[in-house]
């Protein structure tokens, strides 16, 4: 018996002490400081769409893309295949003497621009933040990232505001609820509308003297936020022939945008958001110029005249989580454009979007989901609309390994 016993107080001794390096192992990792992490998904989506688009923009949904006349683009009908939603992302955070320096460089294979229907290299986030000041590519505040729904199309609801610019920020509230001030990078985009091809305006020259300003205020709660954000923007321009006619000028682009996540229950989130304004076009996620022509005939020296275009957009999505394994995101999004009375009968005028999608996460780091796809485009006088719809299928593998300091 008294070997038994031995034995046991032993064996407790052990285990103790097993329990006890266990538990001041968990206690130094818990102390630990990430100082990197690599993050991303690898995705591939297929799908068909039903109707016809710009081919360098087959595997999204952008009423500005769709057809501005009868059969644009060729004919209905096409099957699709692309990874360009692939992503890879680094982050790092660093300890100085001013306080945490934390730094994103973020890069998927989505072309735009002169990449426009490419799979290749393009930068989202270039980023980096310390204290309460931040400087690089990164979301505007004027927009709210937390809108966009739990979708597998790429682009996203038309109606909301979405842009990646450079800027210098200032944040002086920090956390769910928080205000946060921007300079960004000015830019903007002109229609000659019926007057395009005269020289008269070949030589007029857009100048940006001032960064764009915008900033906002998130009220949060465990019920989910409100936001407003604003954003004001001096667009400039100069006529530089040597003529009789005087076309430079200059217009205020200014808006507001109001968004919000409420928690409708554990198993819903309503994403909505109302935006108004004049001259931000190119702020919102598909519209097109900031800047229309207008008329004035009677005005022998600047017969037309540049002016700000107004802009209206509208997303309501709601995200349903039916179990651990399975969601659903549908909802609505319109863009409407104010045109100027010398644009082009042709040129875009409101845009519709609208999806829903079933959404299957089989293991961690994996989701496999189809959804259904429509839009549509309204021309602004001359009574044109086209349409899609597609059909997607999408898979996704998710990875990520994170460093911390020894």
């Amino acid at each position: 018996m008294k070997k038994l016993f031995t034995k046991m107080k032993t064996a407790c001794l052990i285990t103790g002490f097993i329990l006890f390096f266990a538990n001041a192992l968990r206690a130094q990792d818990a102390q630990q400081q990430k100082t990197m992490e690599i993050y991303g998904f690898v995705q591939t989506d297929a799908g068909y769409d039903f109707n016809q688009i710009n081919p360098n923009w087959f595997d999204v949904v952008r009423p500005t893309q769709l057809p501005s006349f009868t059969n644009q683009y060729g004919t209905n009908g096409n099957t699709y295949f692309s990874v360009r939603q692939t992503r890879l992302g680094f982050k790092n955070w660093f300890t100085t003497p001013l306080g945490e320096l934390k730094t994103t460089f973020e890069f998927e294979l989505f072309g735009t621009g002169v990449d426009a229907g490419q799979t290749t290299f393009r930068l989202r986030h270039a980023y980096g933040e310390l204290g309460k000041f931040g400087v690089g590519q990164y979301w505007s505040p004027f927009m709210d990232i937390d809108v966009f729904p739990n979708s597998l199309e790429y682009w996203g609801p038309s109606g909301m505001a979405f842009f990646r610019n450079i800027q210098i920020r200032y944040m002086p509230i920090q956390g769910d609820t928080k205000l946060t001030f921007a300079l960004e990078r000015p830019g903007a985009s002109a229609d000659g509308g019926v007057y395009a091809d005269r020289i008269e305006l070949q030589n007029v020259k857009a100048r940006f003297p001032l960064p764009d300003f915008s900033a906002e205020y998130r009220y949060g709660q465990k019920w989910g936020y409100l936001e407003l954000a604003g954003i004001l923007r001096d667009i400039q321009w100069e006529d530089q022939n040597n003529d009789q006619y005087d076309l430079s000028g200059g217009a205020t682009g200014w808006g507001l945008n109001f968004s919000t996540n409420l928690h409708l229950g554990k198993n819903d989130i309503f994403r909505g958001s109302y935006l108004y304004g004049e001259g931000i076009e190119n702020y919102m996620n598909d519209a097109p110029v900031d800047i229309g022509i207008k008329n004035d005939l009677s005005n022998t020296v600047s017969p037309v005249k540049g002016v700000a275009l107004p802009v209206q957009g509208i997303v309501a999505f709601l995200d349903h989580t039916w179990s651990p394994k399975f969601t659903t995101s549908l909802g609505y999004s319109q863009v409407k454009i104010t045109n100027s009375n010398a644009q082009l009968p042709s040129d875009f005028r409101q845009g519709n979007y609208a999806l829903v999608n079933l959404l299957y996460y089989p293991v961690k780091n994996m989701m496999a989901g189809v959804e259904y796809e429509w839009g549509d485009r309204h021309n602004y006088t001359d009574g044109f609309t086209s349409k899609i719809s597609k059909i997607q299928f999408t898979f996704r593998y998710n990875y990520s390994q994170a460093f911390y300091k020894k």
